[in-house]
């Protein structure tokens, strides 16, 4: 009888760890904490937390794992937006960089109209906000146009404002560079008095309402039934090429508080430099989280760790002082390991030798 008792548990366990191996989430939560940890042990105290003063003595919170989260903001919001149109589109918005740069022009021209440095704001800042989210919600609309009506495959559409986008960030601002008010920078940095970055307070914000929009509405569904096969969710009453449309309209969205966030942080924008290769991170933060770049099932929750991960391992290799110009070359390096452990291959491998394993541990129990 004990026999028995222990088969059923060893095939409990090992169903157990097989399904844990296979879950999306897997991946990339073991590597954000092999990470954290390689990060403690370059730096002890690398987790530490405390509080401290800004250069006009607010208290301000102060760490490498606040750096992290305030950092990790405008990819966060990327990534939220990019996996519905991953989702939905099967393929990838390689625009968000260039729309930033757009969305950011936007701004510093409502705030600082056409002085290069004004002693206060032109305009309350809600305005700018709100111009700078219809400036980036436009440009999603632009895109998902070129993808649902025209059928234009994502990468291929999204590449016109790849291309434009960063000179009609210019042309918005009238080709100057100007720099906002201080109060300006607030969003982008520390409210004064309170201790918690805001860019931190705006991604909890934007997390919080995809999630109530996820649960309380069909939104995720219908992304997952058009990207999985848009034919037969068109025959079930869905209308594919609306779907697509709301999901690049969201990233336009996302776009434009991003966008909002990183002209605060300095309080002006370089069409030119802002935010280079963020699309390229964001897109591997979505792959990172385990969703599928072919479309159809995904998990914001993955996305959003993949982030992170993303950031984390960014701010290791400024740690180990990196080159600058060579951190994408470690970062692809390991990135390309990580896609290829989470394949199905790859997974079904490791699940096996649990498998074997647990199997073989059991019969040498009851052989004892």
């Amino acid at each position: 009888m004990s026999k028995n008792n222990n088969k059923l548990d060893t095939g409990h366990q090992t169903s157990v760890l097989k399904a844990f191996i296979k879950h999306r989430l897997f991946i990339p939560i073991v590597f954000l904490a092999l990470l954290l940890l390689i990060n403690v042990f370059i730096n002890p105290g690398f987790l530490k937390i405390s509080l401290g003063r800004d250069s006009t003595g607010n208290p301000v919170l102060i760490g490498n794992l606040i750096n992290i989260l305030n950092n990790a903001t405008e990819l966060v919001i990327l990534a939220i937006g990019m996996t519905l149109v991953t989702a939905s589109s099967r393929g990838q918005d390689i625009s968000v960089g260039a729309t930033i740069a757009i969305v950011g022009g936007v701004i510093m021209r409502v705030l600082c109209g056409n002085e290069t440095q004004p002693t206060e704001l032109k305009a309350p800042i809600i305005v700018a906000l709100l111009l700078g989210c219809l400036a980036g919600m436009a440009c999603g609309a632009f895109n998902g146009i070129l993808v649902s009506k025209f059928n234009i495959q994502p990468m291929v559409a999204t590449l016109i404002l790849f291309t434009a986008g960063r000179s009609i960030g210019s042309m918005a601002m009238g080709g100057l560079k100007p720099k906002a008010a201080a109060a300006f920078g607030y969003y982008g940095n520390f409210i004064p008095g309170f201790p918690i970055p805001t860019p931190i307070l705006i991604t909890i914000a934007v997390v919080g309402i995809t999630a109530l929009a996820l649960s309380k509405t069909n939104l995720g569904l219908y992304t997952r039934a058009v990207g999985i096969n848009d034919k037969s969710s068109s025959l079930n009453g869905l209308n594919p090429a609306l779907i697509k449309f709301l999901t690049f309209v969201i990233l336009g969205l996302c776009v434009g508080i991003a966008g909002f966030v990183q002209s605060s942080r300095v309080q002006t924008v370089n069409p030119y430099t802002i935010v280079p290769s963020i699309e390229m991170d964001v897109i591997l933060a979505v792959a990172l989280g385990g969703n599928s770049l072919g479309g159809g099932k995904f998990n914001m929750t993955g996305s959003i760790i993949g982030a992170y991960t993303i950031q984390t391992l960014t701010s290791m290799l400024t740690t180990l002082n990196v080159n600058t110009n060579a951190v994408p070359v470690f970062k692809a390096a390991i990135i390309i390991l990580l896609v290829a452990i989470q394949t199905p291959i790859v997974k079904s491998f490791f699940a096996n030798k649990v498998s074997l394993s647990r199997l073989t541990a059991g019969n040498g129990k009851e052989r004892g």
